[in-house]
């Protein structure tokens, strides 16, 4: 099956009953699938291992290598392909085991045609929806909501319009913006990525749009900026809500012109970049707490995607899990294959406040402290508590000591905003703006 004879789906069916193997055939090759059929779990395996199907139908009782485990070895060969499982001793709780860990969908025998014909034709719709090795082959997911994102990320990747993807901290907004290069025209240039709230203004805009040499100490050298680095490609602009609005204002014009200034340099030169920003804030909040330009916002959200949260996608977690568990293992060279099926159950039906990146980190700290080849349901929770009090991101530590910061000053001044303003270097104005976010009032402090 190298080679297709026609567009039609392939699909692999596995039952050692041989009866109701050639009956599913015949049935299924009538639907218009190209339906490879095996007895075993085995046979099942070297055929995978050669060919490349759309959807996996396996029976879960079977002699040798049951329909589970051979879900686990698929799941180690391609993390994509939908596994659907049939029973005739199906229970409530093995349906329920079977979709914790990942398992497509379940069908209790004898099938019914049109239910297995709708469910085939659900999981043919999410597998062909992101093909493995193309442009979004990082993002592991079988979420719809999450396809509904890749495939609004795909089609905006075709136009030049600049985008804007929101969603919480953690849940994988510069991954998605790299996919959106990848999917682009531009995808033989660079992708340069910057996250706005972790450096000064100083050095944030000297960054963005480079320095002429002797432009202030220790430029000894010019330096071209991430502008031009992107030439041709893409910059993604993360957390743009912490840009500072002297900042704006000079992205904003450089947007427009599509040229940039270095600093210390009185030449404008010339650029070509998509811009792709991201941020966790509400910006029309930031908008009307007069922190954030609102004809910026209109030039950065010409379109929006939105980013799901990990516990709103939980179906992904057994696909996430397992494949963060495999590159951990490799990386670190550890003998651990899987997780115990408690601890699987314990990895789905958790809050996961810190999305993606909490999971990595719980993984990880399961891979350095396991000792043995399967992963134990008191490591999850060891991991579990002590990613729990996440550790903020710079951003977020930023806002919290600025936060901080203001109502000492506040305090110390007994609310006078003008004595408050020189102390903290800034004008009533930025003053104001700062209080307003923060939500302070200085009547407070008289």
């Amino acid at each position: 099956m190298s080679e297709k004879a026609n567009n039609n789906p392939d699909l692999l069916l596995v039952d050692d009953d041989k009866s109701l193997l050639r009956l599913l055939t015949i049935r299924l090759e009538g639907e218009g699938y190209n339906v490879t059929a095996v007895e075993d779990g085995q046979s099942a395996l070297k055929k995978l291992k050669g060919n490349s199907f759309d959807v996996v139908l396996s029976d879960l009782r079977m002699p040798g290598l049951d329909g589970l485990s051979l879900f686990e070895e698929i799941m180690g060969i391609r993390q994509d392909i939908p596994v659907i499982l049939m029973t005739a001793h199906g229970t409530i709780a093995d349906a329920i085991e079977a979709t914790q860990r990942g398992i497509f969908g379940f069908l209790p025998k004898p099938v019914e045609h049109e239910e297995l014909r709708a469910l085939l034709q659900k999981a043919l719709n999410q597998s062909q929806a992101v093909k493995p090795g193309d442009w979004a082959k990082e993002i592991i997911t079988r979420s719809p909501e999450m396809l509904n994102v890749l495939d609004q990320a795909f089609r905006i990747a075709q136009r030049e319009v600049s985008v804007l993807i929101s969603g919480a901290s953690g849940t994988g907004k510069e991954l998605l913006a790299n996919a959106i290069h990848k999917a682009s025209n531009r995808n033989d240039k660079p992708f340069v990525a910057i996250n706005c709230g972790a450096l000064p203004e100083n050095l944030l805009e000297s960054e963005l749009f480079g320095h002429a040499k002797g432009a202030f100490t220790g430029a000894v050298t010019a330096h071209a900026g991430l502008f031009k680095e992107a030439d041709g490609g893409t910059l993604f602009l993360d957390e743009i809500g912490d840009m500072p609005m002297t900042l704006q204002v000079k992205l904003l014009r450089a947007l427009q012109e599509r040229q940039i200034r270095p600093v210390g340099s009185s030449k404008q030169v010339d650029i070509d970049v998509r811009i792709i920003s991201a941020t966790h804030k509400d910006l029309h909040k930031e908008m009307e707490a007069g922190t954030f330009r609102e004809d910026l916002y209109y030039r950065l959200n010409v379109v929006n995607l939105k980013l799901p949260s990990l516990k709103s996608r939980s179906e992904d977690i057994p696909l996430l899990a397992r494949s963060l568990l495999q590159q951990s293992a490799q990386r670190h060279g550890v003998d651990v294959s899987q997780f115990s099926d408690d601890a699987m159950q314990q990895l789905v039906t958790s809050s996961w406040p810190g999305n993606v990146r909490q999971l990595v980190n719980v993984v990880e700290q399961c891979v350095a402290l396991t000792q043995t080849p399967i992963v134990p349901l008191h490591l999850v929770e060891q991991a579990l508590s002590a990613t729990k009090q996440s550790w903020p991101t710079l951003t977020e530590a930023r806002d919290a000591f600025e936060q901080q910061y203001l109502f000492k000053l506040l305090k110390m001044t007994d609310g006078n905003v003008t004595r408050a303003a020189d102390l903290a270097g800034r004008n009533r104005t930025d003053m104001h703006k700062l209080m307003k976010k923060h939500e302070l009032d200085a009547s407070d402090f008289r």
